[in-house]
């Protein structure tokens, strides 16, 4: 069952930037699907951490839509926090063939492994490695990345991020924050 957990989110944005702050570490990575969790940071970020939003690639729920709406990626863009819209990591096509045609691949056995966890920590290691791929977050350096279940953000971790085609060198370093009700 999917919790919404809206109402931890400035909790879990307060502790990510505490650890942020103790390990000094420069470089957050925010799942955000409407924007409210984005612009929370926006609000509470300071001018020595940088921001990477992760959003759902265009047509997630709608054919062609998307889900941020340009307005929020505007406001995010004055905080200079980017937007990262594409595919995401444990997807795609494998996806595809799964709803096509049946059975599991090695990429989506992965997010169940992680979700074992909960939800915002595997979302939360997805958006690492998929900003380290678009070129959003340095490469070789400990990030912190923040996700949710349902909406809202729950989850943080300290992860040393590998690209996507290197991704079994990715380290969670530590978790900051889940829900315990996972």
């Amino acid at each position: 069952m999917k919790k919404k957990t809206s109402g931890t989110t400035r909790t879990t944005l307060k502790a990510a930037l505490a650890r942020a702050r103790e390990l000094g570490i420069e470089h957050l990575v925010v799942a955000s699907t409407s924007g409210r969790t984005a612009m929370e940071l926006a609000r509470l970020l300071p001018h020595d951490i940088a921001a990477v939003c992760v959003t759902h690639h265009a047509g997630f729920r709608e054919f062609s839509k998307n889900e941020l709406p340009e307005s929020v990626e505007n406001k995010l863009a004055e905080h200079g926090i980017p937007v990262l819209r594409t595919t995401h990591l444990f997807a795609g096509v494998e996806r595809a063939a799964r709803l096509k045609f049946g059975g599991l691949g090695p990429a989506e056995t992965i997010a169940f492994t992680y979700r074992t966890l909960g939800e915002g920590t595997k979302v939360a290691v997805e958006i690492a490695a998929m900003a380290l791929d678009a070129g959003l977050i340095p490469y070789g350096k400990d990030v912190i990345a923040i996700a949710g279940t349902g909406s809202g953000a729950d989850s943080a971790i300290v992860i040393h991020p590998a690209h996507s085609r290197q991704f079994f060198d990715t380290r969670v370093r530590e978790i900051i924050c889940k829900p315990t009700n996972w």
